[in-house]
Order: structure tokens, then C-alpha cells, then sequence
């Protein structure tokens, strides 16, 4: 073994070290020594254990940085240690490195599946084992720092969708009133007047969508946090969607609205959402496809689900944007501008995985594009 003044020569000092503590577990107290004095040596604090209850008695009392444990141990061996250790939530992230002079490998597996990380062999080498501390003891600081900067930025995300969601809670009593003026307002405009009854339309229809962009964002964070329970009945589908199509029809611009199928298909879901997501799949395909083009509406079913499908013949999204878009916020762009909000479609996702379906889309740039989800076709 190499003295204390080589050793400190040759390994250069951690800046940590004098404030890590370091428990040695083992039944042999020369083999303790061996441990201990190099480390102390170099500025580690180091408190031993002769067997197993009193390494765990001492673990918690104690808190150690990291462990250094013998595998045969009288009575309690190394392996119970670390079980006892890993089932302890106040113990369980403390770094355990075995020491033994077993050379077979499916003991080293077994030390490391049971949580240990990382396997000495003796006889001890000094410098080795003031490696392997040093080593664990910065990986284990740098999880801890990557901790505290993910607790951060949890705390910083929650901050801003709860100021988010406050915001928009308090735009919708605003914004009702201002759409009930504007139409109070359109209706009394004289009917001569064209100029001016398109200006307030245009108001009109600009409040309205900030108005659902709104319900999308709150919708999205109740939905995300667990507090829109879904409100599952069994319903006719095909009528549901027959009815969404004649209201688009007066705004649809020359677009022709199709369904395939005029066959009863029932599914067992929440009708309001899963109506806002065909709603708002038609939407976008009215919003991206020329006018004079058609837009189809299919329904698939067999016993286990009902498939929707909407096609169009607009302009496509590169397959690039395909996950994307049904992230919240996430847009397209289209080479000249980025399209669309990004809280339609995160709200069709949520809504649709929310009864346990799927959504997603088939598309290529111009070659129109064609999204679907599914739902259970009946109740489980």
C-alpha cells in the first residue's frame, strides 16, 4: 500500500471532500483501516459499522454521503444491507459500493441489481478506492443539482399555467359581453350601411375566436390536471355529425361537406367533447383547403371501435409537423407563414386519449391530408 503523501501527490484534492461522509461497513477491523485512514487522510469524514444493524442504525443516523460495504458479513450480509437500505426512502439514494474479494461475476450482477453502483474487489487498492468515491460522490451531486433544477422548473411551469389560467378565466366575462354588443350592435346597423356592418362582423368574428381559444386553454389545463371528468353516454353518432355539417354548411364557402356513411354508429363517450373535436377537425379542414374543394367525413366501426376520419384536399403538412401539431402550441409552417393557434388540436388530443382512443394524421404536401381518432364503440 502506498503512503498518505504519494497518494495526496498523485490524486488531486476534491473541493467536497472535506464535507462528505463516508460510512465503512466491515467485520474486520484492519480491513476498516485500510479504508478509512487514506480517506481521512484526504479530508473525508468516515464513520464505521462492524455488521449489518449497526451499518443500517448508523446509516440513519448519520445520513452518509455514500457507503462502503462488505458483501460476508457475519449474521446480516452485505446484500440484506443494501435491500434494507434501497426500501428506506431516506437511505434509499445514498451510493452503496461493495467491497469483497468474490471475483464471480453473477455476484457483482446481484450487487448491482440490488442497487448497488459499483463493485471493488480486495484486495483494496487506495487510489482505486479513492476514485470510485470521488466518482460517485460527484455523480451523486450532479443528480442532486439536476434535481433541484427540475424542481425548479416545476415550480416555475406550475407558476406560469396557474397565471395562465387565471388570465384566461377572467377574459371570458369580458369577452361575452363584447360578442352580445357586437351583435346588439350589427343589428342595429342600417342595412344600407354594408361598410360598416362588415367592420363590426369582422369584430365580431375575431372576438368569437378569441372566445374558443380561450375554452381551448381552459379546457387544456383541467383536462392536463385531472379535474374534467369525462361524462361517458351511449349516443348516435351519425346524427351528431349530419348536425355539425349542416352548421358548417352556411360558413363552409362554396366547400362541399360529405359523410360517407349514413348508418347508425353509436359509441359510448363524453357527446359534448367528442362533438368539439369533430367540430374542430372540420374547422381546420374548411380553414386549409380551397374553396369549391371537398371535405369527406368518414365513420369506421367494427366491435371493439369507432374510427372518424376527415379528409381534405388542402395543401398538406410535411411529415416533419405530424407529432408536432397536436402538441400544445404546436404549429405548422407552411414555408410562408406558420398556420393555426396550436390549442385546437392539443385539445382534440387530450379529449381523445382521455377516453383511452387515438388521433392522429396521414399527410403530404399536396397531396391534402387526413385525420382520424378512434373511440371505444360501446361500454366496458
Amino acid at each position: 500500500m502506498q503512503n498518505r503523501s504519494t497518494l495526496s501527490s498523485e490524486i488531486p484534492e476534491l473541493e467536497s471532500s472535506d464535507s462528505a461522509l463516508v460510512l465503512v461497513v466491515d467485520d474486520e477491523e484492519l480491513n476498516r483501516i485500510l479504508l478509512r485512514d487514506p480517506l481521512e487522510a484526504r479530508g473525508y469524514r468516515v464513520e464505521e459499522a462492524s455488521n449489518g444493524p449497526e451499518a443500517l442504525e448508523k446509516a440513519g443516523a448519520f445520513k452518509p454521503d455514500i457507503i462502503l460495504l462488505d458483501l460476508l458479513m457475519p449474521g446480516m450480509d452485505g446484500f440484506t444491507v443494501c435491500q434494507r437500505l434501497k426500501k428506506d426512502v431516506t437511505l434509499k439514494q445514498i451510493p452503496v459500493i461493495f467491497v469483497s474479494a468474490i471475483h464471480e461475476t453473477f455476484i457483482k450482477v446481484k450487487a448491482l441489481d440490488l442497487g448497488g453502483v459499483d463493485y471493488l474487489i480486495k484486495p483494496i487498492r487506495c487510489e482505486e478506492v479513492e476514485a470510485r468515491v470521488r466518482t460517485h460522490l460527484e455523480l451523486r451531486r450532479q443528480k442532486r443539482k439536476l434535481q433541484e433544477n427540475y424542481d425548479k422548473l416545476r415550480l416555475s411551469e406550475q407558476l406560469r399555467n396557474n397565471l395562465t389560467h387565471m388570465i384566461v378565466h377572467d377574459l371570458r366575462s369580458p369577452l361575452t359581453t363584447i360578442l352580445v354588443a357586437l351583435e346588439l350592435l350589427q343589428k342595429n346597423i342600417p342595412s344600407q350601411d354594408a361598410d360598416q356592418s362588415r367592420l363590426v362582423e369582422l369584430a365580431r368574428i375575431g372576438t368569437s375566436t378569441i372566445n374558443v381559444m380561450t375554452g381551448h386553454l381552459l379546457d387544456i389545463y383541467r383536462m392536463e390536471a385531472g379535474q374534467m371528468p369525462l361524462d361517458r353516454t351511449c349516443w348516435e353518432m351519425t346524427k351528431a355529425i349530419q348536425g355539425i355539417l349542416q352548421r358548417f354548411a352556411a360558413s363552409a364557402g362554396g366547400r362541399k361537406l360529405t359523410l360517407a356513411s349514413s348508418a347508425a354508429v353509436t359509441t359510448f363517450s363524453d357527446a359534448e367533447l367528442i362533438r368539439r373535436v369533430i367540430e374542430n377537425l372540420v374547422g381546420n379542414a374548411i380553414k386549409f383547403t380551397a374553396a369549391s374543394a371537398e371535405i369527406r367525413i368518414s365513420i369506421l366501426t367494427n366491435d371493439q371501435e369507432v374510427r372518424v376520419i376527415v379528409e381534405d384536399n388542402g395543401p398538406g403538412i410535411p411529415a416533419k409537423y405530424h407529432k408536432r401539431i397536436f402538441e400544445l402550441f404546436g404549429q405548422a409552417d407552411d414555408g410562408n407563414k406558420t398556420t393555426g393557434t396550436g390549442l385546437g388540436l392539443a385539445f382534440c388530443k387530450l379529449a381523445v386519449e382521455a377516453h383511452g382512443g387515438c388521433i392522429g394524421v396521414e399527410s403530404e404536401v399536396g397531396r391534402g391530408s387526413r385525420f382520424w381518432f378512434t373511440l371505444l364503440s360501446q361500454q366496458k
